[in-house]
This record gives C-alpha cells, sequence and structure tokens, in this order.
C-alpha cells in the first residue's frame, strides 16, 4: 500500500529533504537586509529558488515592484502562503554577538525575522507542491511575496489589487519566542505622515518673519500627548520626526515632517482616533501660522481568527513537536540571556501567557491553544484576513525575553536555533494546507466562519485609492 502523499509523516519528510536550501537562502536574506518597498535582491533570491522548482511567476503584484507571487499546479483548491522579506532602519549587526557590533553603523537589518518568515514560507509551500505533484493531486499552491510589512502594509495593496480574491486558505507564521498557533486578533492601524511648510528666516536677525515648521511639529506632538488621557485605553499612536528642516538652529526651518502610527482593535476605531490626529496638526498649523499637508502612508486591518484552521493547525504542531534545540542552541541563548536579554518586564511579558516559561532559556514545548493574548502590534495579514480564511503560527527562533526590532533579535536571525523554528513552522503550514487539500469539509467550515465573522461585508481596504505603492516608494 502507497503512502498517503498529503499525510503529517510525508510532509514532514519533503520539508525535511530541502530545508537546508531554505536555510541557506534564509541566511542569504539576512545578509542582505532592505527596506519597505526596497526588497530587489530579496525578491531576486526567493524567485530564482522558486522558478527552480518549477513555480510559475507573476511579478509587480498590485503595482509594487517588489511583490510577486509564484504558482504551481491547476485547479481547486488554491492555497496561498504568504512570506515576507522586508528589513528595519538602524538595525544592522554581526551574527552570534553579545553586545551591539555592526559592520555597517546605521544600516538595516533584520529585527523582525522576516529573512526567516520568507524563506519558511517557500519552503513550505515547495513541500506542499512536491506532494501534489508526486501523485498528480489537483490543487493549486501560491506563494505570495508580499514586501512592506514594517512600514507600508503591502499585503494591503495586494489586497486592494484583488490578489487573494480565489484563495480557498491562506496560512503564515512568524518567527517568535514560543511555539504556538495565534488565535486572537490584532489592531488595525493607519500610518500617516504629517508635512508642515512655514517660511524661512534669520533666526538672530529676523525671527519675526520666521514661521517654524519645526514649532508646528513639536506642538502637534504635544497636542497628541494630551489627547492620549482622552483616548480608548486599548489605541496606541506613536510618532517619529522624520525630517526637523535641517541642521542649522540659526535658520528658521520651513519645512519639517512626521511620520505617525494610529493603532485600535477595528479599522473604523483607529480612523476615529486618525480623526482626532489629524484636527491637532491643523491645530499646530493654524498656531504657527504654517500649513500641513497630510498622506496616508499605510493601513492594515485587523486580524478575524479562523478557528476552523487554527484547530487543524494547532493538531499539526503538537504531533510535529517543538523544535530539537542542541546543547550549543542553549549556550548561546544562556550566554545572551546573561549579556543582554536581562529586561525583567521583557521576561514578565512573557512567562504572563504560561507560568512554564519562567525557567526556561528556549521554548521546547507548546503554549495551549487560545492562552495568547490580544495582539497589541498590527500586520498586514489582517487584510487577508477578511477576504480568505486565514491562519497563523509562530514558532521559537530566539531566546525567551528576546525584545523585537531589536539588535538582540538581529544577531541571532542566522543562527541554528532559528533555522529549526523555520523548519518547524514550514512543517505545520505545509501539513495544515495539506489536510484542507485532503478534506474540503475544512474549507467550507472555515468559509462560514469568515461570512459569519464579517456579516457578508466586503473588504474595504484601509488605504485610499489615491494612494498609490509608487507615492510610498518614492519617500520610504
Amino acid at each position: 500500500m502507497q503512502n498517503d502523499p498529503l499525510s503529517l509523516d510525508e510532509i514532514v519528510r519533503r520539508v525535511g529533504a530541502k530545508a537546508a536550501d531554505y536555510c541557506a537562502l534564509s541566511d542569504r536574506i539576512w545578509a542582505i537586509p532592505e527596506l519597505a518597498f526596497d526588497e530587489h535582491r530579496s525578491v531576486a533570491e526567493h524567485i530564482a529558488m522558486l522558478e527552480r522548482e518549477g513555480f510559475r511567476i507573476n511579478t509587480n503584484v498590485g503595482g509594487i515592484v517588489t511583490a510577486f507571487v509564484a504558482e504551481f499546479g491547476e485547479g481547486s483548491p488554491i492555497i496561498g502562503i504568504l512570506g515576507e522579506y522586508d528589513a528595519l532602519p538602524d538595525l544592522a549587526q554581526v551574527s552570534g554577538a553579545t553586545k551591539p557590533s555592526s559592520l555597517t553603523a546605521g544600516g538595516p537589518g533584520h529585527g523582525c525575522g522576516h529573512n526567516l518568515l520568507g524563506s519558511g514560507s517557500a519552503l513550505a509551500a515547495v513541500a506542499l507542491k512536491d506532494a501534489l505533484a508526486a501523485e498528480g493531486i489537483e490543487g493549486t499552491v501560491r506563494f505570495y511575496g508580499c514586501p512592506a510589512e514594517e512600514a507600508g502594509g503591502g499585503k494591503a495593496f495586494m489586497a486592494r489589487a484583488g490578489a487573494f480574491n480565489d484563495l480557498d486558505a491562506a496560512f503564515c507564521w512568524h518567527p517568535a519566542v514560543v511555539n504556538e498557533v495565534l488565535t486572537k486578533s490584532s489592531n488595525a492601524a493607519v500610518w500617516a505622515r504629517f508635512s508642515f511648510t512655514g517660511r524661512a528666516a534669520h533666526a538672530a536677525a529676523d525671527p519675526h518673519l520666521g514661521r517654524s515648521a519645526l514649532d508646528a511639529v513639536e506642538l502637534m506632538n504635544v497636542g497628541v500627548n494630551y489627547m492620549r488621557e482622552h483616548m480608548p485605553s486599548n489605541a496606541r499612536v506613536h510618532y517619529a520626526i522624520i525630517n526637523a528642516g535641517g541642521e542649522f538652529p540659526n535658520v528658521v526651518q520651513a519645512y519639517a515632517e512626521s511620520s505617525y502610527s494610529i493603532r485600535s482593535p477595528s479599522v473604523q476605531d483607529a480612523e476615529r482616533v486618525f480623526a482626532r490626529v489629524k484636527k491637532i496638526a491643523e491645530g499646530a498649523a493654524l498656531m504657527t501660522e504654517t500649513s500641513v499637508k497630510v498622506q496616508i502612508t499605510g493601513g492594515y486591518s485587523n486580524i478575524l481568527p479562523n478557528k476552523a484552521l487554527q484547530d487543524v493547525m494547532y493538531e499539526n504542531m503538537r504531533r510535529v513537536g517543538p523544535p530539537a534545540f542542541d546543547e550549543a542552541d542553549y549556550e548561546f541563548a544562556k550566554e545572551l540571556r546573561k549579556m543582554a536579554l536581562t529586561d525583567e518586564d521583557a521576561l514578565a511579558s512573557v512567562v504572563g501567557r504560561d507560568v512554564s516559561l519562567k525557567d526556561k532559556i528556549l521554548h521546547d514545548s507548546l503554549i495551549p491553544l487560545g492562552t495568547d493574548q490580544f495582539e497589541l502590534g498590527s500586520t498586514d495579514v489582517g487584510d487577508v484576513s477578511w477576504i480568505v480564511p486565514t491562519a497563523q503560527c509562530q514558532t521559537a527562533c530566539f531566546a525567551i525575553g528576546t525584545p523585537f526590532h531589536s539588535w538582540q533579535l538581529v544577531t541571532q536571525g542566522d543562527l541554528p536555533a532559528a533555522h529549526k523554528g523555520m523548519i518547524l513552522a514550514a512543517k505545520v503550514m505545509a501539513s495544515t494546507a495539506a489536510d484542507c487539500i485532503r478534506n474540503p469539509e475544512i474549507i467550507a467550515r472555515a468559509k462560514a466562519e469568515l461570512k459569519q465573522q464579517t456579516g457578508g461585508r466586503p473588504y474595504v481596504c484601509p488605504i485610499p485609492l489615491d494612494v498609490t505603492p509608487s507615492d510610498l516608494r518614492a519617500k520610504a
């Protein structure tokens, strides 16, 4: 009797057969970190691997030059596996260090593990493709190369263009410090740039002639700080001054910019807080006799969790088991903990979710289904989840207590422990997708659940139609 080509054992075997190639891909992406909408070399690396595997490539998806879809097979169901590859600014870091050390000061680095995310998702797509091709099973596998998750909402642009409309199910994962299936929602978000224009003047001789754009930026920030006391407690507002008007204090700054991220549990809630932030910006412009231009630069919908898919994903993660960390993995994690992961609050936030983590350095078990908290962060995976049933997992790639968007995470991103977490994620996603192909009833339940959650309302992209990826690429 032949083995079932879609069985868990067969999927695990196929992931293992090609794991080394995709760990190497992850390491290459780690070594060439690229920022949002500029991930050209990372895209080329992914496409080269997937073309070699026989995938058909569709580029420039949603009008984004660094977005692509790789497809294999024909017919239904159509399974999508989502990958990312963008890095973060100012996080360049050497591998395997226990203190900040960079060969490229101020350069980008993979502070959220997206080098692993894209490569692990590609590995899952390839293993699933191989299983279908082995017996000529009908179905379509798609890998979605999704740019600009960190700043711009690449998937939202792709969703707006209809890239996910014909999918039957979608799967994603994220490198983390724990192994779990994500069951809760996330914050929706609106990103915007506030550009103030004033009038230059000599700051000593003729200050009365100047109208300071930098004053407007600072007054806006003060106003938003006062607003924080009077907005919903589950909302978040963050900012960065991205143009302070120059380096010479003896010139009244004629132009200055700030960037804001507004988060709340739903798109509607985020938009309400954003409307108040805009009024504060207009007030700052009025006070300083400057003008302000507001441009939305990105947006994310909140995630709609799908229990039908999560239950299947959790069972597969339970059966596959946690990463098999070895002595070298533990030794480095202990040294990093001693030297650079000493923030008690960061450790407590993880332990608070599962007391069994208190004395662990690396997570070698599985958090029970449904015990994770509301995700205060945001992701454009939420936009996909409004269109197609979507499930996500996290796997342990980093030492417990590692803060995200930090040099401590970057330094672990190409180490063997990170590879082991990535391989686990590929096994879990591919086997869950295989279960959906083998049992169409899973997809039917997942679609019925999504329809109930949305009430049949169509997806509405949080990024206005007049904002294009080209607008953001010019300023990314």
